[in-house]
């Protein structure tokens, strides 16, 4: 017998990162995650791409510049705009100009099922060096947490 499926309601109200980049999750089912990530001068990732994950990014509060192979900015997003970077597609972005922390709602979407946030995390591949304020082990321990 089979469970039914329930709604899941949720709130966002910025958590002050401990680093450079916090990131808060909002709400996750076995395909899709969503959160919000909070980001200072020296939170920006690393050129990655993943390939189980669909992912929509969209500015809150603040800018984000977008870019893939070669540092080629592919967006300089402001409030209320967003991207979305299919699977296998080589990204990276950082806070963009201006006195604000970027305040961005990242939500993905996975090609299969996984049981947990590790799973999620895990499904990545580096180009370069890591520049991560916050490693795959807080992730993973902030996000099962709150799920």
């Amino acid at each position: 017998m089979s469970t039914k499926p329930e709604a899941t309601v949720f709130k966002y109200v910025k958590e002050e990162p401990k680093r450079s980049k916090g990131m808060q999750l909002l709400c996750r089912t076995d395909r899709v995650v969503a959160a919000v990530q909070v980001v200072k001068a020296g939170g920006e990732t690393n050129l990655h791409s993943h390939s189980l994950l669909d992912g929509v990014w969209f500015v809150l509060k603040g800018r984000a510049k977008f870019y893939t192979m070669d540092d080629e900015l592919v967006a300089d997003l402001g409030p209320h705009e967003g991207i979305l970077v299919p699977r296998d597609y080589p990204y990276w972005f950082e806070r963009g100009d201006g006195p604000d922390d970027l305040e961005i709602l990242q939500v993905e979407a996975s090609s299969k099922p996984v049981a947990t946030m590790e799973e999620f995390i895990q499904d990545r591949t580096d180009y370069t060096p890591r520049k991560s304020a916050v490693s795959d082990a807080e992730v993973t321990e902030t996000w099962e947490a709150k799920s």
